[in-house]
């Protein structure tokens, strides 16, 4: 009698069994990118953010140092580069480095002077996206904002 039950015994899984086990690994999956990628724009979002205030406070430096902000047509460059007509620049620039710093998606910030808002300058980063304007994640970040 023994016999025969173990003939009946097999090994491994069913097919149901190893569907069932794709379709959680699956899900699990989607989770966990969707939730990786969400953080990695965040982080960049927050990189930016800090890079506006560093750069805000080298210009309003800048102008402490020389009485003017940084012309529109050289930009930021002028916190790193002296200017030929500036006499009073900070040896070694307003920045901890030799290059001005990209917004989180490694493009370069925009630099206007005397924009709408009625400040005396804004730096803007044109989120995500690289476009004016949007919602999330490709919203335009602004010096202004606080």
């Amino acid at each position: 009698m023994r016999k025969n039950r173990d003939k009946h015994i097999r090994g491994g899984f069913t097919m149901v069994e190893l569907m069932a086990v794709l379709i959680i690994l699956g899900l699990l999956a989607g989770v966990v990118v969707r939730n990786f990628v969400g953080q990695t724009e965040k982080a960049k979002q927050i990189q930016t953010k800090a890079n506006l205030k560093l750069l805000s406070s080298a210009v309003k430096e800048f102008y402490m140092d020389t009485n003017r902000y940084p012309t529109e047509d050289v930009g930021l460059l002028e916190l790193v580069e002296q200017p030929s007509d500036v006499v009073n620049w900070q040896p070694g620039g307003y920045l901890d480095s030799t290059e001005v710093p990209l917004d989180g998606w490694d493009r370069e910030f925009i630099y206007e002077l005397y924009p709408e808002s009625g400040k005396p300058f804004v730096i803007k980063s044109l989120g995500a996206d690289g476009q004016e304007g949007g919602e999330g994640y490709d919203a335009d970040l602004l010096s202004t904002d606080r």
